[in-house]
């Protein structure tokens, strides 16, 4: 886990191979990841956020098109 980022207010979703942060006060709400890949990002499910229900590299993928900063990740 990126300590740093937990500081700064993200909140990590633990993945086999991927962790993905994310920061709520952050997020325009661009919506590029819930249309990136809803097996990945899902607002209708606990958790949103499946790392592990894609590979990691799409999971890379879609996080770089978020414009706020919002989604990071940490490959393992």
């Amino acid at each position: 886990m990126d300590k740093e980022l937990l500081d700064a207010g993200y909140r990590v979703y633990t993945g086999e191979k991927i962790d993905v942060y994310f920061n709520t006060a952050l997020c325009q709400h661009s919506g590029n990841c819930v249309r990136g890949n809803s097996k990945l990002f899902n607002l209708k499910r606990k958790p949103w956020i499946m790392p592990d229900n894609v590979e990691s590299t799409v999971v890379q993928q879609v996080i770089d098109t978020c414009p706020s900063g919002a989604l990071k990740y940490r490959t393992k």
